[in-house]
C-alpha cells in the first residue's frame, strides 16, 4: 500500500487551512503552509517512485465504492504508472517552484491568503485528475481544475476584464466538458464500466465506429481544456489573472489535461484511424494558426499565451500521428520553458510597475540581468535550438509527423520558425534598445529569481531526461528515431526565425503600423472573437432578453402569477365589503339567509 491518496491530500489540507484561517495568519505562515503542502506531494511522489522501482508495474489502490447501481460500479480508486509518474513530477515539481515565486510576486496583494488557498485547491484537483483510475473520478478532477481556473483567472474580481475572462474560461470549458460527458455515457453503454484499465483492455473487441465516436467526443473535451481550435479563445484572455496563475494553470498543468486524457486513452485512439487523424489535423492547424496570431501581439503575456496554444497544437499533432511518448516528452519540456517564460514575464511586469506592453519597455537587459538570462534560455528552448530541452521533444514530434505525412512536417517546421520569431521579437523589444516606459525597473527578489534560475537549468538540460525510453513499455508503437536531415531543417527554421527577429528589432526601435488587410486581419486575431460574439453570444443574449426574459418570464410566468394574485386581491376586496361591523346589518343578512334557506328547502322538498 503506497497511500497514493496522500499526494492530493497534502495540498487539499493546505487549501482548507488557508481557506479557513488564512486571513488570521501572517503572510509568512500562509505561504509556508501552501508551499510545504506541494513540496510534501512532490516528496511523496518521489517516495512512491523509489518504492515501486520507477513504477515498473502500475500501482492501483481501491479506497471505497463511490457509486453502485446494479452491475455498474464506480470506486474512488487511484492508480499510478509511468505516465502518471511523469505528470505527478511535472505538476508537483513545477508547481512547487511557482508557489515559491508567488510568495514574492503576490507579497503586497490584499488577498494573499485567498490566492494561495486557490492555488492549493487547483493542485489537489489536478493531482486527483492524473491519479484517477476511472473516467468519472478523472472528470471530478477535470471539473475541479476548471473551477479553480475560474477562481484564479478572475482573482482580481474588481476588474471587469478579469471577471469577464474568468466567465469566458468557465463557459468555453463547459462546452468541451459536454463532449467529455457524452463520451462517458457511450463508454458506459458499450463497456458497462468507467474503469480506464477495463475499458482499454476491452477496446480491441469493439466496433471501430463506436470507438471513433467515443474518441471524437473525448477530443471535444480535450480541445476545451487544452485550448485547441475552435475552443482556444479562453486561454489568451485568461492572462487577466495573476502571472503565477498563467504559469501554473495555463502553461504547465491544466492545459495539458487534454493531452493526458488522450494519451491515457491511447488504446482507444489507436483503434480509430479516423479519430487519430482528426486529432493530428486539429493540432497542426491550431499550431500554425496560433503562431501566426502571436507574430503581432504586443502584450508580453498574450504573446506567450498564443505560444502555449501553438505548442499544445504540437502535442496534439504528436498524439494524432501515434507519437504518444514524444507528446508527453514535449509536455514535460514545455512545462519547464513555458513556466519560465511566464514567470520571467511576471518579473518584467513586476519591474515595470504592472506594464505589459512590450512597446513601453526596452533596455531592461542591464536592469534585470537574471530575468534576461533565464528568459534567453527559455527562448532558445522553445525555438528548438540544441542542446536546449525543446529541441529534443519538438523534433521527436516533427520526425514522427514526417513519417506519417511529409506535408505535416513542413507545416510544423514553418510553425517552428514563426515561434522563434515572435518569442525573440518579444525578448529583443523588451531587453534591448532604450527604455521607453515611465517606471524605475529593478531586478526581482530572490523568491522570484531563484525559481527562474531552477527553471532555466531545467529548460537547458531537461531534454536529456529520456522520457520516450521511460514510456516505451506503454507506447511502443508509432515512435520514430531522429532523422538527421529533418532535424537540421527544423533547427534551421528556428535559427532563421531568431535571425529575422534580430534584423527587424535590434538596433533602432521599429515602429509597427497597419500595412494592409492581412496585417490587420492577423493583428485583430482573425476577428474570431468578434465572429463568435456575432454568431453565438449576441443571438443568445437577444434571445434571452427578448424571448426568455420579456416573453416567457415577464409576460407568461409573471403574467400568470400576477394575474392569479390580482384576481385573488379583487375577490377579497369584493368579499370584505360584506363585513361592515354593524350588528343590525348582520341580523338583516341572517334573516335574509334564513328566508332563502327556507324557500330552498320548500322547493326541494327537504324535510317532508
Amino acid at each position: 500500500m503506497q497511500n497514493l491518496w496522500l499526494i492530493p491530500a497534502f495540498p487539499l489540507a493546505g487549501f482548507l487551512i488557508n481557506g479557513v484561517f488564512g486571513r488570521k495568519l501572517p503572510k509568512f505562515a500562509v505561504s509556508f503552509i501552501a508551499i510545504l503542502s506541494v513540496l510534501l506531494s512532490f516528496a511523496w511522489t518521489l517516495k512512491v517512485f523509489v518504492a515501486t522501482q520507477s513504477f515498473s508495474t502500475p500501482v492501483t489502490e481501491r479506497y471505497f465504492t463511490w457509486i453502485q447501481s446494479g452491475q455498474f460500479q464506480v470506486g474512488w480508486d487511484f492508480t499510478a504508472d509511468r505516465l502518471t509518474a511523469v505528470m505527478l513530477f511535472v505538476i508537483t515539481g513545477v508547481g512547487s517552484l511557482i508557489h515559491i515565486y508567488s510568495r514574492g510576486y503576490m507579497a503586497h496583494d490584499e488577498s494573499f491568503a485567498r490566492f494561495f488557498a486557490y492555488l492549493n485547491l487547483f493542485m489537489a484537483f489536478m493531482l486527483t485528475l492524473v491519479l484517477a483510475a476511472n473516467y468519472l473520478l478523472l472528470f471530478i478532477g477535470w471539473e475541479g481544475v476548471g473551477l479553480a481556473s475560474y477562481l484564479l483567472v478572475g482573482f482580481w474580481y474588481r476588474k471587469k476584464s478579469a471577471t469577464d475572462a474568468g466567465n469566458k474560461a468557465f463557459i468555453v470549458n463547459r462546452i468541451g466538458d459536454f463532449g467529455f460527458m457524452l463520451a462517458m455515457l457511450l463508454i458506459v453503454i458499450n463497456f458497462g464500466t468507467l474503469d480506464i484499465a477495463t475499458v482499454t483492455g476491452a477496446a480491441p473487441g469493439k466496433a471501430a465506429v463506436t470507438l471513433t465516436a467515443i474518441c471524437l467526443l473525448l477530443l471535444v473535451g480535450a480541445c476545451g481544456k487544452s485550448a485547441q481550435f475552435p475552443l482556444y479563445v479562453w486561454l489568451p484572455d485568461a492572462m487577466e489573472g495573476p502571472t503565477p496563475v498563467s504559469a501554473l494553470i495555463h502553461a504547465a498543468t491544466m492545459v495539458t489535461a487534454g493531452i493526458y486524457v488522450i494519451a491515457r486513452s491511447s488504446v482507444l485512439f489507436s483503434h480509430s484511424a479516423t479519430a487519430s487523424e482528426v486529432v493530428a489535423y486539429v493540432g497542426l492547424f491550431t499550431a500554425i494558426f496560433a503562431a501566426s496570431i502571436g507574430l503581432l501581439q504586443n502584450d508580453i503575456k498574450k504573446i506567450f499565451a498564443y505560444s502555449t496554444v501553438s505548442q499544445l497544437g504540437y502535442m496534439f499533432l504528436g498524439l494524432g500521428v501515434g507519437a504518444y511518448s514524444a507528446s508527453v516528452y514535449h509536455l514535460m519540456t514545455h512545462a519547464f520553458f513555458k513556466a519560465l517564460l511566464f514567470l520571467g514575464a511576471g518579473s518584467v511586469i513586476h519591474a515595470c510597475a504592472g506594464e505589459q506592453d512590450i512597446r513601453q519597455m526596452g533596455g531592461l537587459r542591464s536592469k534585470l540581468p537574471i530575468t534576461f538570462a533565464t528568459l534567453l534560455c527559455a527562448g532558445l528552448a522553445i525555438s528548438g535550438i540544441p542542446p536546449f530541452s525543446g529541441f529534443f521533444s519538438k523534433d521527436a514530434i516533427l520526425v514522427a509527423a514526417y513519417h506519417h505525412a511529409p506535408w505535416m512536417f513542413y507545416i510544423g517546421v514553418v510553425t517552428a520558425g514563426m515561434t522563434a520569431f515572435y518569442v525573440f521579437r518579444a525578448l529583443f523589444v523588451t531587453f534591448f534598445g532604450a527604455y521607453r516606459g515611465q517606471a524605475h525597473p529593478h531586478e526581482s527578489p530572490l523568491t522570484m529569481t531563484v525559481p527562474l534560475i531552477v527553471l532555466a537549468i531545467l529548460s537547458t538540460v531537461g531534454g536529456f531526461i529520456a522520457i520516450p525510453k521511460y514510456l516505451d513499455a506503454m507506447f511502443p508503437a508509432g515512435e520514430e528515431g531522429h532523422a538527421m536531415g529533418l532535424v537540421i531543417v527544423s533547427v534551421a527554421a528556428g535559427a532563421i526565425g531568431i535571425l529575422i527577429a534580430g534584423v527587424m528589432y535590434l538596433g533602432r526601435p521599429r515602429k509597427e503600423s497597419a500595412h494592409g488587410g492581412l496585417y490587420n486581419l492577423i493583428y485583430h486575431k482573425y476577428y474570431i472573437d468578434e465572429a463568435y460574439n456575432a454568431a453565438i453570444v449576441h443571438p443568445l443574449l437577444v434571445t434571452s432578453r427578448s424571448v426568455l426574459w420579456k416573453l416567457v418570464d415577464n409576460a407568461l410566468i409573471d403574467g400568470i402569477v400576477d394575474g392569479v394574485a390580482a384576481q385573488t386581491r379583487n375577490s377579497g376586496n369584493a368579499l370584505r365589503k360584506l363585513q361592515s361591523g354593524s350588528i343590525r346589518s348582520y341580523a338583516a343578512w341572517i334573516v335574509v339567509g334564513s328566508v332563502v334557506l327556507v324557500l330552498a328547502m320548500g322547493f326541494t322538498g327537504v324535510g317532508r
